[in-house]
């Protein structure tokens, strides 16, 4: 082949720069050599390719058998025309004739060039999903593109993500080459490449952000237990610490709340409460309703239901706007929570058990 050295070089800058295996592809250039030959000749059972490693030459054999009378020229030759290449063939041996390439001609050329062209497509896509198949889950910094109807085309560098309406937070309203945190929820492999779904009101992307701000989330030390979120409006987080002289909620707020502050801008203001975590429910059904103050919790574990007693004027704090407090720590905790005033208990009959500091 006279271009085998320009093949070679070309194989070798494609596993470099798209890292596309040049044995892959050699693969693929020997079954369209194949595929040529059976467009050509309308027969390639009998067609064996074989394209050397080192410096791409290659060579196209056909496996005749030898016959007295040629009746099938694609698989069969003569004796005679099978001792011209060796003088040992008898009839019935299985001679490999050299098939020119020029007998291709150009249609054979371009159908060997279609097909490496769309293996090396299909290997840059798989390249591709593979990549971003292994950040499912995880948080990724993408670019703004621009709106699509109501959705936001986001790139992720090598790829385009989509995010969707309803994933999207309430109010956040994008420009163009904004750089922006995601979650990325799913990599679907398509034959345009990988179709990648990302949120911004994920649950998971705080606790993602948190891993990438606070290095004692990242290397195990402190652990976040559980999560609730309304996003845009508020997150409860509830931490643990693996090691007694580490304290979670400070590792998670940082020096001056420089940690979570980050995460708070990342959000665009969203407010974040970190508590800790406790397996004694009661404490920590006291911990989710901060930053309100609670006199008494009587909790069941087995029904996970609570009732909860909160001075008269923290009633309002205990339940918050909307009822958000209350349910997002009802989410974190995942217990039923029932909340009464003082007075409200009083006159429900209810023995008020106070709280230990």
């Amino acid at each position: 082949m006279n271009n085998s050295n320009e093949l070679l070089e070309a194989l070798n800058i494609l596993e470099k720069e798209k890292d596309i295996s040049k044995d892959t592809l050699i693969d693929a250039i020997e079954n369209s050599l194949i595929t040529a030959c059976k467009n050509h000749f309308g027969k390639a059972d009998n067609v064996k390719v074989y394209i050397n490693r080192d410096n791409c030459n290659f060579s196209v054999y056909a496996e005749k058998i030898v016959v007295e009378e040629v009746l099938d020229s694609v698989t069969e030759i003569s004796l005679a025309n099978a001792k011209l290449i060796d003088s040992k063939y008898e009839l019935g041996d299985i001679v490999n004739v050299e098939i020119e390439s020029k007998e291709f001609g150009r249609i054979a050329t371009q159908n060997a060039k279609n097909v490496i062209l769309q293996k090396i497509r299909e290997e840059e896509r798989k390249v591709l999903f593979n990549q971003y198949y292994a950040k499912e889950k995880d948080v990724v910094t993408g670019i703004v593109q621009r709106y699509v109807g109501k959705n936001v085309s986001i790139n992720l560098g090598k790829v385009d993500a989509m995010l969707n309406e309803n994933e999207q937070v309430k109010g956040e309203v994008f420009k163009a080459t904004e750089r922006i945190k995601l979650y990325i929820l799913e990599v679907k492999d398509t034959t345009k490449g990988p179709k990648i779904l990302v949120s911004r009101t994920h649950p998971e992307l705080v606790k993602r952000l948190f891993e990438a701000e606070v290095t004692e989330v990242k290397d195990g030390t402190v652990e976040i237990k559980s999560i609730s979120r309304e996003a845009g409006s508020r997150t409860k987080i509830a931490v643990w610490s693996n090691n007694p002289d580490v304290d979670p909620v400070g590792a998670c707020v940082g020096l001056n709340g420089a940690r979570v502050n980050a995460i708070v801008n990342e959000l665009r203001g969203e407010k974040i409460d970190i508590i800790n975590w406790s397996e004694n429910p009661a404490v920590l059904i006291e911990n989710a309703l901060s930053p309100a103050k609670v006199v008494s919790v009587v909790a069941d574990a087995d029904a996970k239901t609570a009732n909860v007693v909160v001075p008269d004027y923290q009633l309002s704090l205990a339940i918050g706007k909307e009822g958000q407090n209350a349910r997002l720590a009802a989410r974190l905790t995942g217990f039923k929570i029932d909340i009464k005033s003082e007075t409200q208990a009083k006159e429900a009959g209810e023995d008020i058990e106070m709280m230990e500091d």
